[in-house]
């Protein structure tokens, strides 16, 4: 597949232009296994992952709690390094951070002594691009639907608010890969259906590859292009669900149903549904 700027993406999903794309990265993970040092001896958390992603491609991981789903987005993002095997984006292995791959976790983790705007702001300021590329802190915040709140504190937003900031702090970057970390674990149901929505649309203007981290089924499902489900630790991947739903999706469509009874299937949930 081209750049996802070019042609359909994966997934089916059909975008608009857009002048906010960016294009997202190929992501491959080959032969990646991964153990912690405990107390002196190896805790395997990862073994033998495989992943192919596309540019553009909004996938998702799914798994038992404590599996090695997030160490995978540590190391993707450059965090760690893995005990074997390698990561790559568009053919460079992965050895450090990058702006080009950015990590939003579940909680915002705004500085609660600065602005809205001067949250945003930060990578900008730490890459010394602030002075020549401010405008795309007004560009970023526009995105995510806070224009009007620059100079808000983050202890006047919203949970909901406050992730929305967060993300535009990871795309005035203008990163390639966002690596989503649970990143809405911890709104109301209501507010995280809401921001769902809002997630998918950022994805479709910028064009960036995704991969996200969820415990919700329904929430894979319904933001996803391709699900992936781990087993327990050390993680090894069971199966790959592919979902080439059109956006908007529904969450009542029959076919979105039958991929929740399959998800739940290979998580060993479907006795209970």
């Amino acid at each position: 597949m081209a750049e996802a700027g070019h042609g359909a993406p994966a997934g089916g999903a059909t975008r608009g232009k857009d002048d906010t794309r960016v294009g997202g990265a190929r992501l491959a993970v080959r032969g990646v296994s991964h153990a912690f040092d405990l107390d002196g001896a190896a805790l395997p958390v990862l073994d033998d992952i495989d992943l192919d992603i596309e540019p553009g491609e909004f996938v998702a991981l799914l798994g038992p709690s404590g599996c090695g789903k997030s160490t995978l987005l540590r190391l993707v993002a450059g965090l760690e390094t893995p005990s074997q095997g390698v990561i790559e984006a568009d053919g460079a292995a992965v050895t450090r951070p990058d702006p080009s791959r950015i990590l939003v976790f579940q909680d915002p983790t705004l500085y609660p002594w600065r602005t809205v705007r001067e949250n945003v702001a930060l990578g900008l300021q730490a890459r010394g691009l602030l002075a020549r590329q401010g405008a795309r802190i007004d560009d970023a915040l526009q995105r995510v639907g806070l224009a009007r709140f620059g100079s808000a504190y983050p202890h006047q937003l919203s949970g909901g608010m406050a992730q929305r900031a967060a993300l535009a702090r990871a795309l005035v970057n203008d990163p390639r890969i966002l690596i989503l970390d649970e990143p809405l674990g911890k709104l109301d149901s209501l507010t995280r259906l809401a921001m769902q929505s809002e997630l998918v649309e950022l994805w479709e203007r910028s064009g960036v590859t995704a991969l996200l981290v969820t415990h919700d089924v329904e929430e894979a499902l319904f933001l996803a292009t391709r699900i992936v489900v781990l087993s327990d630790r050390p993680a090894r991947i069971k199966d790959e669900l592919v979902n080439d739903l059109p956006y908007p999706r529904h969450r009542g469509d029959p076919r979105i149903a039958d991929l929740r009874r399959r998800a739940l299937s290979l998580l060993g949930l479907d006795a209970t549904w």
